[in-house]
């Protein structure tokens, strides 16, 4: 250890005396690229057959021997975006509650029946859609079908098994709200899509999970669970006739009924708009930056999505190397696109110290200017193609994976040959089409802003970053269901500068 401190100090000391001139070209290190990315591996994505049911449920068999394993996945095309009015997370709770009691069986001997063949049942809801999963070995595939369609068909609802879950739920929101960073994010979803469902938070609020009841979770379940807005991917160690077969067996009789349309329009368009929400105790802000984006089946989503990756993505990544490692400002920072069924957005994100606020605001702003303005190099671009490219054999490893990938697919109403296509159609993608894409859908003077921090500590400076008119809520303030994002109705607006 000794040896090694003593030879780093002489090596500082040699490079100390070096000619300036020298010494001057120091911060131009390295000065070579990176290794270039190893060859492409060779991926065939598997065999698939597709069917539809009589009831209108469409299955997806795709075949993948290497194990004895399957996976059943549900998809219900409604999610939290078609939760009831002022009954935010009706949606989140429906499918809490699928495995957790049945008209037959109790959450209980559900469990007890999934560990005993030694597989996994999952349920959940986001924004888009429902679902369930099951995974079993190739064994247990009738009994793979039968809790699937006991889960996602016949729900009990008990009243106990709600409040459990809603007590849960206020609980963890109660101290998410502490935290910046999802305070942030739900203040952005809320500034981007205004009062679009896509808006509103997918877990609800303290106050609209108080409101919901057996009643509206059965209402949910009646309307939306139905074999006419579902898709089911079997994958695995099956053969096409097998998988027809069992699902068949499970769903053939399920009855199909008229689902009411989730589309709620059109977000409004971007408009600038600045919320700085003050947390006094905070050290550091959570900074978010962003607007509207194009949804999943939009024809420019992968130029999109490779713009995204150059601005704050992996393999390139602008914001993180001139927030991080030509400025100090944060350790990390971040660009993401959530593309979604109607629509979608993009958000810059990252934290710095409060008084570093104002600066890494101008900063990323400029670099999505950037964007529009210059034309990215065929390096950074290529960077960025290589990451996606190369990480794509990864995402089709498992039975799981293939699944989440059809179901994905399909739900989007995407060509499956989109999948096995991937990487020539990321490969496509010119410099050109990310400045075109740039210009004709970033809108830098109308981003939306979201500041939690410390206010006191970096308002002062919001001017002299561009951005003079702000909102300033307190925490405690803070009311997503109002057009001003101020709770009390008695204090006015919020603080406007």
């Amino acid at each position: 250890m000794m040896r090694s401190v003593v030879k780093a100090v002489l090596l500082v000391g040699a490079m100390l005396a070096m000619p300036g001139s020298l010494y001057a070209q120091a911060p131009n290190w390295p000065v070579e690229r990176p290794p270039q990315p190893l060859p492409a591996r060779d991926v065939k994505f598997p065999p698939y057959e597709i069917r539809t049911l009589q009831n209108g449920l469409q299955v997806v068999v795709v075949q993948h021997h290497e194990q004895p394993i399957l996976t059943l996945r549900m998809l219900i095309r409604s999610g939290a975006a078609s939760d009831p009015s002022q009954k935010q997370g009706v949606a989140v709770l429906t499918a809490a509650l699928l495995d957790q009691g049945t008209a037959t069986r109790s959450a209980e001997q559900i469990a007890d029946t999934i560990d005993s063949i030694g597989g996994g049942l999952g349920t959940g809801a986001g924004t888009d859609l429902s679902y369930a999963n099951i995974l079993v070995m190739k064994d247990s595939l009738s009994l793979g079908f039968e809790l699937l369609n006991d889960v996602v068909r016949n729900p009990a609802f008990k009243s106990d098994e709600l409040e459990r879950q809603r007590q849960q739920a206020i609980s963890g929101l109660r101290v998410s709200y502490e935290d910046p960073d999802y305070v942030a994010g739900l203040v952005f979803d809320r500034l981007v899509y205004g009062f679009h469902p896509y808006g509103l938070p997918n877990n609800g609020t303290p106050e609209s999970l108080q409101s919901i009841t057996v009643d509206d979770l059965r209402a949910f379940h009646k309307a939306h669970y139905a074999p006419n807005n579902a898709i089911i991917a079997v994958v695995g160690d099956v053969t096409p006739q097998e998988a027809f077969s069992g699902a068949e067996r499970a769903f053939g009789n399920w009855a199909s009924h008229d689902v009411k349309s989730d589309d709620a329009g059109a977000p409004p368009e971007p408009t600038r708009r600045v919320i700085v929400v003050d947390k006094p105790d905070a050290v550091q802000t959570e900074v978010r930056v962003g607007q509207l984006a194009l949804p999943r089946k939009h024809p420019d989503y992968l130029a999109y999505d490779l713009t995204m990756k150059i601005l704050g993505g992996e393999g390139a990544n602008r914001l993180q190397r001139v927030l991080r490692s030509e400025r100090g400002l944060t350790y990390g920072a971040s660009a993401e696109f959530q593309a979604l069924r109607q629509s979608g957005d993009f958000a810059a994100n990252t934290d710095t110290r409060s008084d570093a606020t104002a600066e890494v605001l101008r900063v990323v702003v400029e670099e999505i200017t950037k964007l529009q303005r210059d034309r990215v190099s065929d390096r950074e671009l290529s960077d960025a193609q290589a990451y996606l490219t190369g990480n794509f054999p990864l995402t089709i490893e498992t039975p799981e994976d293939i699944a989440a990938q059809v179901l994905n697919a399909i739900f989007y109403g995407l060509p499956l040959s989109d999948i096995e296509n991937y990487r020539e159609l990321v490969n496509a993608i010119t410099p050109d089409d990310i400045q075109r894409v740039a210009r004709q859908y970033l809108k830098p003077d109308r981003l939306s802003v979201v500041l939690v921090g410390n206010a006191s500590a970096f308002v002062k400076d919001l001017a002299g970053a561009g951005f003079p008119k702000y909102e300033q809520i307190e925490l405690p303030d803070l009311d997503l269901a109002s057009v001003t994002l101020h709770r009390r109705p008695s204090a006015g607006v919020p603080a406007a500068h």
